[in-house]
């Protein structure tokens, strides 16, 4: 029989975190034991507009709730701002936490990386839980050794708050690996408005957009000889996030290592 996995979600009224308190509610092997919320302190999950009947506790201190609940895994999809702090209190605790946010230099990977070895706690950091999106990645690294001209265009709503988004620099940083980096376009080409080309990593062009209506999408655009490639995933719903969240939270109770990536784990 497997033991349950005791596991806190961070942010239980946002979009996805709605989605992982579902997650961890339908799982078998999972065993939620508390959610941390920006408000509603002292009160119980059930007791929250929109939320299911689950008499679990409420605390905006996560400290409070690392103390007083036995949590083998926290799962934080907020922001860059509040996931860096949940991940470092999740540390302190000798809890392992899953953050899907992005904002983290290499830096601040081989600084956790370092804490988390001392720690003997698990890390999975990645920017996007969708497993079609990490596989989007992974083909777009292969193509790279073989079509070098690259543009990526990313379209998401418009209540994000980052651009480009996450999976969008790690799909360039994992194209960097088979890229020689080079200026691509006409060597003299300006642009009559500035930023019309879109951000720059290596020469590759990088371009946000931002509507309504949007979840998550991504085109990976190769152009070569005669010929051109796009790799595109789409997110259709939040909860094409979750199985790579579930991979992520059974993974990293049983690897003591910070994981950089869902590709790194797939």
């Amino acid at each position: 029989m497997t033991t349950p996995i005791r596991i806190a979600v961070a942010g239980p009224r946002g979009n996805m975190g709605q989605e992982a308190v579902k997650l961890a509610d339908r799982t078998e092997h999972f065993d939620l034991r508390a959610v941390i919320d920006s408000k509603n302190n002292g009160s119980r999950l059930k007791d929250m507009a929109g939320m299911p009947e689950l008499d679990i506790p409420v605390y905006t201190d996560i400290h409070q709730c690392f103390q007083e609940n036995e949590i083998d895994v926290l799962i934080d999809l907020t922001n860059p701002e509040t996931g860096r702090k949940h991940l470092e209190a999740a540390l302190v605790h000798g809890v392992a936490p899953v953050v899907g946010t992005t904002g983290f230099t290499e830096a601040d990977i081989e600084k956790l990386s370092s804490e988390a070895e001392k720690k003997q706690v698990g890390v999975v950091i990645a920017p996007n839980f969708a497993i079609g999106a990490v596989l989007m990645m992974k083909f777009s690294k292969m193509a790279a050794a073989y079509m070098p001209d690259v543009e990526i265009m990313e379209m998401h709503h418009d209540r994000k708050l980052d651009a480009p988004s996450g999976t969008a620099i790690k799909t360039a940083e994992l194209i960097k690996e088979n890229r020689e980096p080079h200026k691509q376009g006409h060597e003299n080409e300006t642009e009559s408005l500035a930023g019309a080309r879109g951000a720059d990593i290596d020469g590759m062009k990088i371009h946000s957009v931002r509507l309504p209506g949007m979840v998550a999408h991504q085109q990976v655009m190769f152009g070569g000889a005669g010929q051109t490639l796009t790799i595109k995933h789409d997110s259709i719903n939040r909860e094409s996030f979750m199985p790579g969240v579930q991979l992520a939270v059974e993974y990293v109770v049983a690897n003591k290592v910070l994981t950089y990536g869902l590709e790194n784990i797939m």
